[in-house]
């Protein structure tokens, strides 16, 4: 669904209130947050999505971290989850056991319980989860108080939604390729979150929406216009050779139908570029905007403790509610 689309849905629903409320609706957040005591709030999410890979208990794996990353975007601890499958009645039911099992691994290795969940059945695979996790209410991560003069941060290379669609559409990828984006679709965004609480702005993670679709919810929310040094964004091996040779992720002309309008693009920019920030990310890094006196910091600390994020940006007060990418 385009992003227009769901506005549309939701302008349906009546005007809601609760002052328990902290995140909502109003912004275009990874989670919603609700406040249940002075010091504590709980932070909800729910994703579901196809099979990215064929191994059934990868994408379990895959699917569980990505649903995950939502609550780590916030700035929270992730808590519980519920699975939500479609199935169709037809499979093997080992494929659905191997399925689930793959996701609860990823969720006990983020100390997140398991508490059941709910299957339908659909005519193709559906899976992801709803989870639950906790956060203060005084430290709560959105996406909408970044300001100008912060420096953006992207905490995994770009390009798993390219290599899906190129094995997918030609199976022209590489063992090593693919094994390289299956390890940064498993990779937890754990470390990064517990690194920027206190030292973040802003956060998102890069999903569905792609590197340019997020940023701009990020600029709009927060009233700021945000920078891309298109140099600088980490890839994954081979992603910007595939996009060169005709390969366009499925999500891109949605997001580009969406997006493009808030976009300014660099005259010298390569095309390679220009598709690759509108590509769909599974289970994608964060999208960090940080305080320049708080940059190097917390650069050290993620690099120190194995996240290889780097600088990719940084947001103004010109041009508010635009990306613009060179």
């Amino acid at each position: 669904m385009s992003r227009a689309q769901l506005a549309l849905a939701l302008s349906y629903l009546p005007a809601f209130t609760d002052d328990r409320i902290l995140v909502g609706t109003n912004t275009a957040d990874d989670a919603g947050v609700i406040r249940i005591a002075p010091d504590r709030a709980l932070a909800h999410t729910v994703d579901v999505f196809a099979p990215v890979v064929n191994d059934p208990y990868t994408f379990g794996r895959i699917a569980a971290v990505n649903s995950i990353s939502d609550i780590y975007a916030m700035g929270g601890t992730p808590l519980a989850a519920l699975n939500v499958v479609g199935f169709p009645g037809n499979l093997d039911v080992s494929v659905l056991g191997e399925m689930l099992r793959g996701g609860q691994d990823a969720a006990l290795e983020a100390g997140v319980a398991m508490l059941g969940g709910h299957t339908f059945q659909n005519a193709e695979i559906r899976y992801g989860l709803a989870v639950m996790g906790e956060v203060h209410p005084d430290r709560i991560v959105t996406n909408s108080r970044a300001k100008a003069g912060g420096v953006l941060i992207l905490t995994k290379p770009l390009g798993t939604g390219v290599v899906i669609q190129a094995l997918a559409s030609r199976g022209v990828v590489s063992e090593s390729v693919y094994r390289a984006a299956v390890a940064l679709m498993c990779e937890s965004n754990r470390v990064a979150s517990e690194v920027m609480r206190g030292c973040a702005l802003a956060c998102t993670d890069i999903t569905g929406f792609g590197l340019a679709g997020q940023c701009w919810e990020m600029a709009e929310g927060s009233g700021v216009g945000a920078v891309i040094e298109a140099a600088k964004l980490p890839t994954l091996p081979q992603a910007l050779e595939l996009i060169r040779d005709g390969v366009v992720e499925a999500g891109v002309r949605q997001n580009r139908n969406s997006f493009e309008k808030y976009c300014r693009f660099g005259a010298t920019l390569p095309d390679e570029y220009n598709t690759l920030v509108f590509s769909s990310e599974t289970s994608g890094g964060l999208l960090i905007a940080a305080a320049p006196e708080k940059t190097d910091e917390m650069l050290r600390e993620l690099n120190a403790r194995r996240v290889k994020a780097v600088v990719v940006g940084y947001l103004t007060s010109d041009n508010p509610g635009t990306v613009s990418i060179y």
